[in-house]
Order: C-alpha cells, then structure tokens, then sequence
C-alpha cells in the first residue's frame, strides 16, 4: 500500500508508444464521462477533499468539516464538491443545515479500469 507521500503508479519503465491508455476502446459519450472525471481530479484542492473524506470516519465528511482542512471558505468548498458530485465521485445528503459526502465506489472503481496499465 502506497504511503500517502508516494504516487500510486509509476511511469517507469512503461512505453508509452507501446502501452495503452485505457483497458480497452471508449466510446463517445463514456471518454466524455471519463474527461469530466478527469478535469474534477485536476484540481489539488479537489484532490485533498477526495482524500479527507476517504481518510474520514465511515468514508464520510461533513462540509463544515472539509473547510477547515484546505483553508477556504465553506461556499468555495461547496463549489468544489458540486463539481465532484457532477462528475460522479462523491454523493450529497442534505441533513438539516449541513451537507455530507460520501465516496462513489463505483466510479472510483471504473476510473481505475479505465486507466489500467496492465498489457
């Protein structure tokens, strides 16, 4: 298991003229997902909210927990997990005044097929 210091793959050694992109051919509409999934992972602030609700008790965090974490204001860190929740890797449940967010699986899962290194 990778340290969260260390990235979890490794270009080394990889060809890439020789090595494909993806696990396999996609179509239209899923490299469009896969692109939207992509530019929500492009931000590191983005990235950091991903990893504290991974590291979060339940693998779920509330928004007033999140804003303190990566110094920003709680109406720019709904911003950012708006634009997770539109690219499909995190879910939103209103409880009260508060907002939650969880991890999609799934699509975690899918993103990891869809990049897979493995000839």
């Amino acid at each position: 298991m990778p340290t969260r210091t260390e990235l979890p793959i490794t270009p080394v050694g990889i060809a890439a003229c020789c090595s494909p992109l993806t696990g396999g051919v996609l179509d239209e509409d899923a490299a469009q997902q896969l692109a939207r999934v992509f530019k929500a992972l492009g931000d590191p602030t983005r990235v950091r909210l991903i990893s504290l609700i991974a590291a979060a008790e339940g693998a779920e965090a509330c928004i007033c927990d999140l804003t303190e974490p990566v110094g920003l204001s709680q109406p720019t860190v709904s911003h950012h997990m708006r634009l997770l929740a539109e690219a499909g890797l995190v879910t939103r449940e209103q409880r009260g005044k508060w907002a939650y967010f969880r991890l999609v699986g799934d699509t975690f899962d899918a993103l990891r097929k869809a990049i897979s290194l493995e000839v």
